[in-house]
């Protein structure tokens, strides 16, 4: 009678699991140092979650070598960026062991550019070329925000006639998201040699580790801007443009093929205007008749709680949306809500902002979006 190996091996799972969480809350965690605890645990746990279906597969030898240690090391050198750049450069370097082509496009305008590549007879190929996106697979990851799998005739024939065909007849084009948008498209392929690889369920984790680092990065890129905001403004032009509450990791990267927007028109201070503006700051200023030291607490609490309604939309988009639809977002949203506002009140409810409680302003600002119903019956507005 043999005797099972079931319960031996959800043993090796569990411990691997729980040896995967460690390193990653001990990488995150000194990441995230200065940044909310929610937001790091909620990230730690969804790619905790990501790697476990890797474990499992490996002790069932489901998978073709990509064992856990192969993908948690990947996605920890994703992590390892400290800016938006070495992230995806990160990410691309990650895919290598799992595809043998991959390159990243940019989406800006309705358009895809190459951004860099790897794999290729030549990865300068990739850049700024301009990938057909209204048809075929592209289309379909960008409508549907999910990977999309099919035969290199459903992608731009330009391309592949540029880089050549891949020997196994698959392609793979995956959604890389920042926030509520598609930010660029990652193309993988198993090359142009027979015998090449392409991991799909592996793709599809470096992606949306990277998605999920992007975001931290850009809470903490936004929260460095609003510091600056604090400070005195130097003297010169002023310039009139939109200020994004997350940062765009291809800002810099503008599509030659297409359409340019128009310059950001240059606003001169001039007496007048300046005599202007002095006049209306005092209005505009909540915190001008405050001490210094007031105001700055005041700014920074305000500041804190737009970070905490930040990350409960971030993580919660479908409940946010439904719950706004059925007027019951409260109830959908209630350990989330709470939980940041247990936050929110240790760090500022007993300081001079304790009194104004931003959270609760920017819960029905951002959040209901100036529309108290939505929050439902047991809301306490």
């Amino acid at each position: 009678m043999r005797t099972s190996k079931k319960p031996t091996v959800d043993r090796e799972i569990t411990v691997a699991s729980t040896s995967v969480q460690q390193v990653v809350e001990r990488a995150v965690a000194q990441a995230l140092e200065d940044h909310t605890p929610h937001l790091r645990d909620e990230l730690v746990r969804r790619v905790v979650e990501a790697v476990r279906p890797q474990l499992e597969q490996g002790h069932a030898g489901a998978s073709s070598g990509n064992d856990a240690s192969g993908l948690l090391n990947a996605v920890l050198s994703i992590h390892a960026g400290t800016n938006q750049k070495e992230i995806l450069r990160a990410l691309l370097d990650a895919a290598v062991p799992y595809a043998g082509r991959t390159a990243l496009f940019v989406i800006k305008a309705g358009a895809a550019t190459g951004w860099q590549g790897r794999g290729f007879a030549d990865d300068d190929d990739i850049k700024d070329f301009g990938l057909e996106v209204s048809r075929g697979l592209a289309e379909q990851a960008l409508q549907s925000r999910a990977p999309a799998v099919g035969s290199a005739a459903e992608v731009d024939a330009e391309f592949i006639s540029k880089v050549g065909a891949p020997a196994q007849d698959q392609v793979l084009l995956l959604p890389l998201q920042l926030k509520d948008k598609v930010a660029a498209l990652v193309f993988a392929d198993a090359g142009p040699d027979s015998g090449g690889k392409m991991d799909a369920p592996a793709l599809e984790l470096l992606v949306a580790a990277t998605s999920a680092w992007l975001e931290v990065a850009s809470l903490r890129k936004q929260a460095h801007k609003e510091s600056a905001f604090e400070s005195e403004a130097p003297a010169g032009p002023v310039v009139a443009q939109a200020v994004s509450s997350h940062s765009d990791p291809f800002a810099g990267h503008a599509p030659t093929h297409a359409v340019a927007s128009p310059p950001v028109e240059e606003v001169p201070v001039t007496a007048s205007t300046a005599g202007a503006a002095a006049a209306v700051a005092p209005a505009l200023d909540t915190f001008a008749q405050m001490s210094p030291q007031d105001a700055d607490i005041h700014r920074k609490a305000q500041r804190f709680a737009r970070l905490l309604m930040d990350e409960i939309k971030l993580y919660n988009q479908a409940k946010v949306t439904e719950g706004r639809r059925e007027k019951d977002l409260y109830d959908r949203l209630r350990e989330d809500i709470e939980k940041s506002r247990g936050t929110y009140q240790k760090r500022y409810g007993n300081t001079v902002a304790g009194g104004a409680d931003y959270f609760q302003q920017e819960l029905i600002r951002s959040l209901a979006e100036d529309d108290v119903s939505v929050m439902g019956a047991n809301f306490r507005g």
